[in-house]
């Protein structure tokens, strides 16, 4: 098994309703968090990172992995900071949803982030380099079009603040 102090990776043995004993190869984690942060309505403050996997750049609402010793919204809170160098006055919590529910034992707990305040106090993980952009919501809209943000776990958690919006609209 390996591990880091966000995931490990598993193997099980399992049986189909046949009796066939299979193999199942997946990551387990104690779960991740992304955060919406509201500068207003319609304007979002998102964080633009290089990802290795793909070698290019990538658009998103910050976020990260949950440590087991931390909650949801602790960690949420930790992020946003470490990550845009801003805290929110309120933090609410929208749900959750598995990344890729065939290869990771995962919910990420999407939040709000409102009333945010620049902390100059925070100094940003050194592993990690984040360029902060405001991005309004039309513009949010056609960078998705484009295929300018196309992290899965930021355009699932911009459709959970969107259902979330429209729900309470009505």
């Amino acid at each position: 098994m390996w591990r880091n102090p966000y995931w490990e990776y598993r193997f099980d043995y399992y049986r189909l309703p046949s009796g066939a004993l299979r193999q199942y190869h997946y990551v387990r984690t104690p779960g991740s968090v992304m955060i919406i942060p509201l500068l207003d309505p319609e304007t979002f403050l998102m964080v633009r990172q290089y990802r290795y996997l793909h070698r290019q750049f990538s658009i998103e609402f910050p976020g990260g992995g949950r440590p087991e010793h931390l909650s949801s919204a602790e960690a949420a809170a930790l992020e946003l900071r470490g990550e845009t160098g801003y805290t929110a006055h309120t933090l609410e919590l929208l749900g959750s949803f598995n990344p890729c529910n065939g290869v990771i034992e995962e919910l990420c707990s999407v939040f709000v982030a409102r009333e945010l305040q620049p902390d100059d106090s925070i100094q940003p993980d050194d592993t990690e380099t984040f360029e902060v952009l405001t991005v309004r919501l039309n513009q949010f809209r056609h960078l998705v079009a484009t295929g300018e943000i196309w992290d899965g776990m930021t355009l699932a958690a911009y459709t959970l603040w969107t259902v979330t919006n429209q729900t309470r609209q009505q």
